[in-house]
This record gives structure tokens, sequence and C-alpha cells, in this order.
């Protein structure tokens, strides 16, 4: 993996141990050259991951739509920032510039798009890996009620395999460079384009 894109929380959260994660993270991601890329927020755990990297020598590339700008919440420090019209742009280009995904904690926001990344996954449009960085058992609830809709009939074991969970940042981007493939029935690159 070349580059990395992070979802995560546009506030702090209530613990430090989540800032701390944010700060692993980023320390895993440049001893790799891993490039970030992310919404390109100056706030939360977004502000503490892209700091991070960039303190550490790193690159980041930020992704972000105008509206948000306009609230002056722009990281105005990153080795690239682009602006975009919208959420749907926003997302498009992140999927686009990245190798793999990984969701730190966070709120909505952060949940809706690990769920649409990992649903393009889950269709076939893409096979990169997706991983969840399971800070203080932030993710347990979710992983679990994954397994329970597993157990009924509305997710394949296969498909549910597609997320990577670790506590861990080293052992989740060791596990996350070894990931090969996603599910049967990829489509082609291009159809996969014209589809997202």
């Amino acid at each position: 993996m070349k580059s990395l894109c992070v979802y995560c929380g546009a506030s702090i959260g209530r613990l430090d141990i989540y800032a701390a994660g944010a700060r692993a993270l980023a320390k895993a991601m440049v001893e790799r050259n891993i490039e970030l890329v992310y919404g390109g927020g100056n706030v939360g755990l977004m502000g503490v991951v892209a700091d991070e990297v960039l303190r550490l020598g790193g690159r980041a590339t930020g992704v972000i739509p105008q509206a948000l700008v306009d609230k002056e919440v722009a990281h105005s420090g990153l080795t690239h920032l682009h602006v975009v019209r919208n959420m749907h742009e926003r997302k498009a280009m992140m999927a686009d510039l990245s190798d793999g995904f990984v969701a730190m904690p966070g709120g909505i926001g952060t949940l809706e798009e690990l769920f649409e990344i990992f649903t393009w996954s889950q269709l076939g449009f893409h096979t990169k890996p997706i991983g969840l960085l399971n800070v203080n058992h932030f993710y347990d609830g979710l992983t679990g009620f994954l397994k329970h809709v597993v157990e009924e009939g509305f997710l394949k074991q296969k498909q549910a395999g597609l997320l990577i969970a670790e506590n861990d940042p080293e052992q989740l981007l060791a596990r996350m460079s070894a990931f090969r493939g996603g599910p049967e029935g990829v489509l082609d690159p291009e159809t996969a384009r014209k589809t997202i």
C-alpha cells in the first residue's frame, strides 16, 4: 500500500487514548512510507492524525468540500488539499486516491463512510483492504453486530471477512498489506469506476 484513506472523527473523543491511537496509526503509516488520504480537516482525530503524519515527515492529502473550507475547518499545512463541490465528490476522490481504508473511532459520518466502502467491496466495485482500528475496543459492538447479521443470514461470512479489525495499528497494517482480492465477481476497473 502506498496510500491509505483514514476515516475518523471530527471530534477528539472522551478519552485521550483515541488521540494516542491516531498518533500511533500515523507513526505506523510513516514507518511504512504510506501516504495519508483523509477528509482534509484540522479538527478532532482528523487533525491529530494529519498533524502527526506531517510532524514525522510523511505525506498527507486532504479532500474537503468547499462548504467546510468556508467554515474554516480545512487543514492549511497538508502536502495536498483538494477542494471539491460536495460530499459525494469527496468520498469518490478519497477512494480513488487510496490503496486501502481504515476507520478509526468516530461518529455517524465515519460509520457512513466505512459502510459505503464496505458495501462497494461486497458488491465487487473494488478489491482494496478495509480495516477497523479498534482503539479502546471502540468497535467491539459493531463487530459483534456484524456477527449477528451473518448468523441471521443477511451477510455471508466471506463478505464479513472483508473487514479486518485490530487493536494495534502495526498489526492492522500488516494484515491489510497481506490482503489479496475481494469477493467473487469483482468488476473490471473501468466498469467499477463508472458504477461508483
